[in-house]
C-alpha cells in the first residue's frame, strides 16, 4: 500500500482571505491537518474545510498572507486536528489552538484526542442530576444549574457577563467530589483576556481551572477550533478521569460570527441574517458534548455565554440556542443600568432540569415552594408597577405598596450581590424567607403551612 503520509504538493490556485484552493490532489480527507510552507520555509498549520474531486479548500491558522501560489508547498498530513491532553491541563492557560501562553513548558500530555469529539449518543446519556453551586443567589435559587446541564447566558453589549462567568469559575462548588473548570474565550480584548486570568490568579482558584483565550486580533478558524479544544479537555478530565468538568464558553457570538465569515469567503448561500444554514447544527455539535454517561461518574455542564445584537432575543444565534439547551439565563440592561449586579432578569430565565434536582433531600425540603413563590410575588410586582406608573403610587391599596416594597427589597438584597460575595444555598433560601415576610402570610398560597410555621419571619 502506498504511503500517503508524507505526500507534498507545490502551489497553490487561488487563495481569498484565510482560505486557499488546491487543485490536482487525491486522498485529502475533510477536517484534514495541512502543513504549509512558505519561501521562507516558516511552516504553518491548516484544515481542510471541503473535499471536491482533485481539489480541496484548506482554512490557514495563522493567516495567509506571505504565501505565494508558485512555490508554497502543501503537506497532508492525514489525520485531524489532535490535542495532547492530561490533567496537567489544569492550572495553565493556552491560547486558541492549544499552545502555551503563561510562560511555561507543554504540559505532560497523557494521550491524543481528535479536536471534534462527538455528540453523546443518547442512549447512553443518563439524566442530569445534583446541582452546581454557583455561589450566587439568583441561580442557585430561581434557576439552579444541573451537572449535565447546557444552561446558557443571554447577555448584550456593555452587560456584566464577563464578571459573572469569572464569578462562577472562581465560586461555584459541587458536594465532596472532584470538580474543575474549563473556561473558553473567543474573540476577547487582550485586557478581558487579562482580567480573566488575574481573577483566577488573585482567588487561587487557578489550579483547578483550564483556560483557553482566543483573542480578538485572532483569526477566524481560530475562534471555531478554541471551544472544540475546551470541550475535548474536558471530555477527558469527565469520563476518563471521572471529574465533574463545568466549561464555561464566552462568547458564543464571536463564534457563530467566525463561523459567518467564513461561510461568506467560501460563497455559501447564506440562511437568516447572512448567517449559514448549518449553525444549529455547527452549534448542536458543541452543546450535545456535554452530559452525563450512564456506569461513568463523571459529567460535564456547559455555561456558554453569548451577546444577543441590539439586546433581540429572536436573533438566530440565542433563538437557536435556545432550541438545544436545557433554559437559559437572561441579563436585563434594566437592572444593569440602576447598579443592579448581577442583572439577572429572574421571569425570563428558566432552567428546565432544576425542579427534578431541588427538595428533599437535595437541597432543602422548602426549596420548590419558596422559589414558586417568589416568582409569582415578583411578577406580581410588575404588573403593580406598570399600574402605579399610569395612576400614581398614591391610588395603589396598601397591599399593592408591600408588594412594591417586596420588589424593592427582592432586588436591592437577593438578587444584587458583591463580585466577590458567595452565598450558600442556605443562605440564600434563608434570605429568600427573610424578604418575602414582608407580604401578609395569606399572599403565600404556594407554600405549605407546614413551612410557613417553620420559616415565616414575623415583622415588628
Amino acid at each position: 500500500m502506498k504511503d500517503y503520509s508524507l505526500r507534498e504538493y507545490v502551489g497553490l490556485q487561488e487563495i481569498v482571505g484565510p482560505i486557499f484552493v488546491i487543485r490536482n490532489i487525491h486522498n485529502v480527507g475533510y477536517n484534514e491537518v495541512v502543513e504549509i510552507v512558505d519561501e521562507q520555509n516558516k511552516a504553518r498549520l491548516g484544515v481542510t474545510l471541503e473535499v471536491g474531486k482533485g481539489y480541496a479548500v484548506v482554512q490557514v491558522l495563522g493567516g495567509t498572507s506571505g504565501l505565494s501560489f508558485d512555490n508554497c508547498k502543501v503537506r497532508f498530513k492525514e489525520k485531524p486536528l489532535m490535542i495532547g491532553v492530561s490533567e496537567d491541563v489544569l492550572g495553565r492557560v493556552f491560547d486558541g489552538v492549544g499552545n502555551p501562553i503563561d510562560n511555561m513548558p507543554k504540559p505532560a500530555y497523557g494521550e491524543m484526542l481528535d479536536v471534534n469529539g462527538l455528540a453523546i449518543n443518547p442512549t447512553a446519556r443518563d439524566y442530569p442530576n445534583n446541582i452546581i453551586e454557583t455561589g450566587i443567589s439568583s441561580i442557585d435559587i430561581m434557576n439552579t444549574l444541573v451537572r449535565g446541564q447546557k444552561l446558557p447566558i443571554f447577555s448584550g453589549s456593555g452587560l456584566s457577563h464577563d464578571l459573572i462567568a469569572t464569578q462562577i469559575a472562581r465560586q461555584a462548588r459541587v458536594k465532596s467530589e472532584s470538580f474543575c473548570v474549563v473556561f473558553a474565550a473567543m474573540g476577547v480584548k487582550y485586557d478581558v483576556a487579562q482580567i480573566f486570568i488575574k481573577s483566577f490568579e488573585d482567588s487561587g482558584v487557578l489550579d483547578r481551572v483550564s483556560v483557553f483565550l482566543s483573542l480578538a486580533d485572532s483569526p477566524s478558524i481560530e475562534r471555531i477550533l478554541t471551544p472544540r479544544l475546551a470541550l475535548t479537555c474536558a471530555e477527558f478530565l469527565a469520563f476518563k478521569r471521572s471529574m465533574h468538568v463545568l466549561v464555561i464558553m464566552t462568547d458564543m457570538s464571536n463564534y457563530c460570527e467566525a463561523l459567518r465569515e467564513l461561510s461568506t469567503v467560501r460563497g455559501e448561500i447564506p440562511a437568516r441574517k447572512g448567517y449559514p444554514g448549518y449553525l444549529y447544527s455547527d452549534l448542536a455539535s458543541l452543546y450535545e458534548r456535554a452530559g452525563m454517561i450512564k456506569d461513568v461518574k463523571g459529567s460535564i455542564t456547559q455555561l456558554p455565554i453569548l451577546t444577543m445584537p441590539n439586546d433581540d432575543i429572536t436573533h438566530p444565534i440565542p433563538d437557536l440556542t435556545g432550541y438545544i439547551t436545557e433554559g437559559q439565563i437572561v441579563l436585563d440592561r434594566e437592572l444593569h443600568s440602576r447598579g443592579i449586579y448581577p442583572p439577572i432578569a429572574c421571569l425570563s430565565s428558566l432552567s428546565r432540569l432544576m425542579k427534578d434536582n431541588i427538595g428533599i433531600g437535595m437541597t432543602r425540603e422548602d426549596h420548590p415552594p419558596l422559589a414558586s413563590q417568589l416568582f409569582a410575588c415578583y411578577a406580581r410586582v410588575k404588573d403593580i408597577r406598570s399600574l402605579a406608573a399610569i395612576v400614581g403610587e398614591e391610588e395603589l391599596t396598601p397591599l399593592d405598596l408591600l408588594y412594591i416594597k417586596f420588589g424593592d427589597e427582592f432586588e436591592k438584597r437577593f438578587l444584587s450581590q458583591g463580585y466577590f460575595e458567595r452565598r450558600t444555598i442556605e443562605e440564600g433560601l434563608d434570605l429568600g424567607w427573610d424578604i418575602i415576610s414582608i407580604l401578609p402570610k395569606e399572599e403565600l398560597v404556594r407554600i405549605k403551612e407546614e413551612y410557613i410555621q417553620k420559616r415565616y419571619k414575623k415583622k415588628a
